[in-house]
């Protein structure tokens, strides 16, 4: 067996490497990863305040507005497409938080469009923890190939409560002009099917948010 200078032999210096170089569903996962995603304003966040689980915000990996790559549509950086969101960093904070139970996460402000900081998050033992955001299909097969999938749901509710909650929760928090807003807020109403379309194709269920709530429930009883 070929050792290294360092008295490290070389089997040992390969699974020191990053994080990614095993081969995908080798590592034994501590805990797993429900992925929640439906249209903004569906009740994601809702829902995972009252599951009491650990959460993750996928929107805190947007990538920072300045970029001038972003794309953008009506005049701002369209932060509906997943080009403005770092995929690959929040699949490594995904497999962390699975293979050791805490992970550093950035904090996103969405009002000024960019990183404010970090914040750590721990799982204190517990087996299931949620990742949701409008991008989580995004990575439901590379969440499943590292064997840390524990469901993908699509939560969905009628377009007019979508659009009202949507709109509501925008205004009060100031995240855009309120016309830019309204308007927004129509497109995203008519392109919603299609988008649940794309979201439940690339592997997310299409629940109601008290179905999710049922099957999240299940999980943490197995």
């Amino acid at each position: 067996m070929a050792v290294g200078q360092d008295g490290t032999n070389e089997a040992e210096a390969t699974a020191q490497d990053g994080l990614f170089e095993l081969p995908p569903g080798t590592r034994r996962a501590a805990a797993r990863v429900v992925l929640l995603t439906g249209p903004s304003g569906s009740g994601k966040t809702s829902l995972t305040r009252r599951m009491g689980l650990p959460v993750v915000s996928l929107d805190d990996f947007y990538l920072d507005g300045e970029n001038p790559s972003l794309p953008r549509r009506y005049g701002i950086v369209d932060w509906d497409n997943p080009l403005c969101w770092d995929r690959a960093a929040a699949m490594a904070a995904l497999v962390e938080l699975s293979s050791t139970g805490h992970a550093d996460l950035p904090v996103y402000d969405i009002p000024t469009n960019r990183r404010t900081g970090t914040t750590h998050l721990s799982l204190d033992g517990l087996p299931l923890f949620i990742a949701e955001g409008i991008f989580a299909a995004e990575i439901v097969e590379a969440c499943r190939e590292e064997d840390i999938l524990a469901d993908a749901l699509c939560i969905w509710r009628p377009r007019a409560q979508t659009f009202w909650y949507r709109l509501m929760r925008d205004l009060g928090e100031a995240r855009k002009p309120p016309m830019t807003l309204v308007r927004r807020g129509l497109n995203l109403a008519r392109n919603e099917p299609a988008m649940i379309a794309d979201l439940t194709g690339k592997g997310a269920r299409k629940v109601r948010v008290d179905e999710a709530e049922r099957d999240i429930a299940a999980l943490l009883r197995r």
